[in-house]
């Protein structure tokens, strides 16, 4: 059985386009909104792509960024150049 993993990230400006390439990379997403987070749960893994956020923020981004909005995560964290990934795997 597939564990659930979460990102909680800030409700600000910075993330808002992280949260918005989480949501539509990452199908079957239960989102959690609240005044200054937001929640994403996901069963067995999430994925940010570099590329996603690139094409939102319109400028080269790190996945390393992600850092300055996260609040807490759960599952196992894999960070490369091109992504950041949460699973149980």
């Amino acid at each position: 059985m597939p564990r659930i993993v979460s990102i909680t990230l800030q409700n600000t400006d910075d993330a808002r386009p992280i949260i918005a390439a989480i949501t539509e990379d990452n199908p079957g997403l239960v989102i959690h909104s609240y005044p200054g987070i937001v929640k994403i749960d996901r069963e067995g893994s999430l994925t940010v792509k570099r590329s996603s956020v690139e094409e939102r923020l319109g400028r080269d981004w790190d996945p390393q960024e992600i850092h300055l909005s996260i609040v807490s995560m759960a599952g196992n964290l894999d960070e490369e150049d091109d992504y950041f990934n949460l699973s149980w795997a």
